[in-house]
């Protein structure tokens, strides 16, 4: 008697830099789509030595290994979206830059992160050069918060750098307020148009490891799924309003999200 095989979850590839807490980074990348029932693939682009409370060392992998990683899993593999974080150097940045160009149609999903939580710078000014010119232009939803985006865009007004990174070839901007004061969390997305949604959310009294990582893969399963960018934002946000909320203490510093707070 033959078996048919059950059909295999969305495949979702995340090109990221590795965190031994397993709260941000890759690691949280592949907890995040595991629980929102993706299969998640992994390349990595560096390595982090760090702990709850800060980023101590990162070392680079070179970025031809980042090629040949993807390169393995792309011939073997099909993606249902790519979801990219720390990158690691500017070759780094080019070299996902020329993967996901080669699958121009697979959603990618840019958390563009530039520092950790606690400030450590974590991307060169090189490789920020690089993001704008390399990646921008292949972004289907970019989710700097409000000191990244202003960063990335060198605009003050967070509605200007939306429009500044749209110019820049993202086709969405998440733009997330956790960094501007009010008892709320303020979340903007934009479009070439203007402002698509704003989502505004209870501000948690605790400091996090991994919500930017967390956000992002959350929105790269929901589009992995099927769901247009606009509701994968939305429940994006609300998986990680939730996961956060159900954050837990692993060690002396900042709580870890709960990404699987509903099982």
């Amino acid at each position: 008697m033959s078996m048919t095989a059950p059909p295999a979850p969305p495949m979702v590839l995340s090109f990221a830099a590795t965190d031994p807490t397993s709260g941000a980074g890759l690691q949280a990348d592949l907890l995040t789509l595991a629980a929102l029932g993706c299969h998640p693939l992994s390349v990595v682009t560096a390595l982090t030595a760090q702990d709850t409370s800060g980023v101590a060392r990162v070392l680079a992998i070179d970025a031809a290994w980042i090629a040949e990683q993807a390169s393995r899993l792309l011939g073997d593999i099909s993606v249902a979206a790519f979801k990219a974080g720390v990158l690691g150097s500017a070759a780094n940045v080019r070299a996902v830059s020329e993967i996901v160009a080669a699958h121009a149609e697979t959603p990618f999903v840019v958390d563009p992160v530039l520092a950790s939580g606690r400030g450590e710078r974590l991307a060169d000014d090189d490789a920020i050069a690089a993001l704008r010119e390399a990646i921008l232009p292949r972004t289907t939803v970019l989710t700097p918060n409000s000191i990244e985006a202003r960063r990335l865009a060198g605009e003050g007004d967070l509605a200007a750098c939306a429009r500044a990174l749209t110019d820049r070839g993202c086709e969405y901007v998440l733009i997330t307020g956790t960094h501007e004061a009010g008892a709320e969390v303020v979340n903007t997305l934009y479009d070439e148009s203007g402002m698509v949604r704003e989502d505004r959310w209870p501000r948690l009294p605790c400091e996090y490891h991994g919500s930017g990582c967390t956000l992002a893969s959350a929105i790269a399963a929901y589009l992995a799924h099927g769901l247009k960018p606009a509701q994968a934002v939305g429940e994006g946000q609300r998986f990680t309003w939730q996961a956060l909320a159900a954050g837990f203490a692993a060690g002396r510093g900042q709580l870890l999200p709960n990404r699987f707070y509903r099982r």
